[in-house]
């Protein structure tokens, strides 16, 4: 039920921008968030908006270099990447749920396909 887009091969330092969609124009989520998989490890939450009650929520390593943006109007959400690392390689989901507790948990059932972000000179 959600897309995403604009993965790709970056340098390090270099920026990304992530952008999902729902693929069914109907399907509006309260909560939404990007979350990682690298290779060999477990899959974290990277950037969440929690609609009430929270701030944004960052991961600690990408805290000051990623953005996490949504706008109501045409249903996107963004992840602005900047001063990537080789760390930040990784097969990036969006995810949503109308329950922010849920989403952070990652035990949604509404993911995104994946996008994959290479960090590498």
């Amino acid at each position: 039920q959600l897309v995403e887009s604009g993965g790709g091969l970056v340098q390090p330092g270099g920026s990304l921008t992530l952008s999902c969609v729902p693929s069914v124009p109907t399907f509006i989520v309260r909560n939404i968030g990007w979350f990682r998989q690298a290779p060999g490890k477990e899959r974290e939450l990277v950037a969440a908006i929690i609609r009430i009650g929270y701030n944004d929520y960052y991961e600690a390593t990408v805290k000051g270099r990623f953005f996490i943006s949504r706008d109501n109007a045409n249903k996107m959400v963004y992840l602005q990447m900047n001063d990537l690392k080789p760390e930040d390689t990784a097969i990036y989901y969006c995810a949503g749920d109308s329950n922010g507790g849920r989403l952070v948990a990652g035990l949604t059932e509404n993911w995104g396909q994946g996008t994959e972000v290479t960090v590498s000179s």
